[in-house]
């Protein structure tokens, strides 16, 4: 590797630091957020009305904002930045996609809004009336999210297409202030609609907290209609398939929660509770890596660097191996104790901690599946290539959705659900594998199947240490959340990260030796240089 890729990796691996407490206190806000809509509403009823009715948008925001939408414009907006350095086309091309946004979102909306009932009764079959009426009027609110959220994600895109990571990783924190401020103020009030008010204006948070770097780059929020631009016909043709891709995802976990709603009650909510435990290490290590990854493989793409892509492609899968297959092992031995300590208090029961429980450890089982899968449609879009990520969309999704027909009717009941989506994970990757080897030729596979290996065996005594921890303080997590039980947590598993760090140095498990020269980096203020 020649000293620039050295720099390079050295940078990224700064950046992804960086971008990794970013994300961590944007997920640990969101537990907060997560705990303080349990503490109030439990697993109730009215909590499933929420999490099912909130999950419409979220699913929408995939393939109109940060999920699709992304993964077609930056690689464009970063080959524009490439060739041409006045930034004159890239800053028509954010203008257009802004325009273009407006009129989709002008009509959508309205129509949302006018037509709530059909759209309710099609997507969420409650069997009780209350939760349909409830549905209908918390969905006239939150659909309007979808909107904020798009125009956010393209001022983030370009802000990441830039190089810079840190305002936009740190926009989503406000988004569960926000929430949790709304709740705080109004809940007394307006109940479950203190949530859609926060919501709305988290979202207006989001842009007005990017929006002055977006801004000193010369960028505007100013409308374009020049839609026969090159680079935004571009943008939109290769628009079609992502949004193709993220639909299926989106239909599926629709699916899941249509499941889910005709299971006890609870179940939704239990699903909605596992993801967001999910998405914390997920968010933090898997996320991160592709966020700072996706726009520099662009720009390789770009110049046609094979040698640079498959390095960042090697860099990326290490990375979520070596931490996720811990979060793995970690999430299957105190899953149970970090929900209850988390979020067992007032109606939130142990009733619901045990779905949920059930619910993340399923889901803990795919977690490299899905973290690699999600680098690799990143990998394949930053190459424009959209042909392998839909095929392998639609071949998750239906994997996902016929083995969820026959789980959830087995004892496994909502947590079938969340392993019918680990196993469809896992046999998407192994389909996008062959189309990369395909396209980088040399893959050092043997040595990432190695580097997985040498890291589970490491986790085993890890594993051993934690269950005999749980034993030797005499199972006080059951008594549920409190400061006490959160301490005897904490030292579980802080104890246990240490021992991963120490196992790491004496296995010499790649990649550690960079998180901690770029940690040396940082305290220093040293450039940090891979030997």
């Amino acid at each position: 590797m020649n000293k620039t890729r050295e720099s390079e990796i050295g940078k990224s691996t700064n950046t992804t630091l960086i971008l990794m407490l970013c994300t961590a206190l944007s997920r640990l806000l969101g537990f907060l957020r997560v705990a303080v809509i349990g503490a109030l509403f439990g697993a109730s009823g009215v909590a499933d009305v929420l999490n099912t009715v909130f999950a419409i948008p979220n699913n929408l925001r995939k393939l109109l904002a940060e999920g699709a939408l992304s993964s077609a414009f930056i690689p464009v907006l970063s080959g524009s930045i490439v060739r041409d350095k006045t930034l004159k086309k890239a800053r028509r091309l954010a203008g257009n996609l802004i325009g273009f946004l407006l009129i989709i979102f002008v009509p959508f909306l309205s129509l949302s809004i006018i037509f709530a009932r059909p759209i309710i009764d099609v997507l969420l079959p409650f069997p009780e009336r209350w939760k349909i009426e409830l549905s209908i009027s918390l969905f006239r609110y939150l659909i309007g999210y979808i909107a904020l959220v798009s125009i956010s994600s393209v001022i983030m895109a370009v802000l990441n297409s830039h190089g810079k990571f840190v305002i936009p990783a740190l926009s989503p924190p406000l988004f569960s202030l926000c929430v949790i401020g709304s709740i705080l103020i109004f809940a007394t009030r307006m109940g479950i609609f203190s949530v859609a008010i926060g919501v709305l204006s988290g979202g207006v948070a989001q842009i007005i907290f990017q929006l002055p770097l977006y801004l000193k780059h010369g960028y505007s929020l100013k409308p374009r209609f020049s839609f026969g631009d090159r680079e935004f016909r571009e943008t939109l043709r290769l628009w079609a398939p992502v949004v193709a891709s993220a639909s299926i995802f989106a239909v599926n976990q629709q699916f899941a929660l249509f499941f889910a709603s005709g299971l006890e009650d609870g179940s939704t909510s239990a699903l909605a509770n596992a993801i967001i435990f999910w998405q914390l290490p997920f968010g933090i290590f898997s996320i991160s890596v592709i966020t700072v990854l996706f726009p520099r493989m662009s720009r390789q793409s770009e110049k046609k660097d094979m040698m640079g892509l498959r390095e960042s492609w090697i860099y990326g899968v290490k990375f979520i191996v070596i931490l996720l297959i811990p979060t793995t092992f970690i999430y299957l031995v105190v899953g149970r104790e970090m929900i209850q300590v988390a979020l067992q208090r007032f109606k939130f029961t142990d009733y619901g901690t045990n779905m949920a429980s059930g619910v993340l450890g399923m889901y803990s089982l795919g977690f490299v599946s899905v973290g690699i899968f999600n680098f690799n449609q990143r990998f394949f879009y930053s190459n424009k290539n959209y042909r392998v990520p839909l095929y392998s969309a639609l071949m998750v999704s239906l994997l996902d959705i016929t083995l969820s027909l026959w789980l959830k009717e087995t004892s496994l009941r909502v947590s079938g659900l969340a392993l019918a989506n680990s196993i469809a994970f896992t046999f998407g990757l192994l389909f996008q594998i062959s189309f990369i080897k395909k396209k980088l030729s040399y893959l050092s596979r043997g040595r990432i199947v190695l580097l997985s290996l040498k890291v589970s065996i490491i986790m085993i005594p890890i594993a051993f240490f934690m269950e005999s921890y749980k034993r030797l303080t005499s199972q006080w997590w059951t008594e549920g959340s409190s400061w006490s039980n959160l301490f005897l947590l904490l030292i579980n598993l802080f104890i246990s990260v240490v021992f991963i760090m120490i196992l790491y140095m004496l296995f010499k498990v790649d990649i550690l030796s960079e998180y901690i020269g770029a940690f040396k980096a940082r305290i220093t203020g040293k450039g940090y240089e891979k030997n």
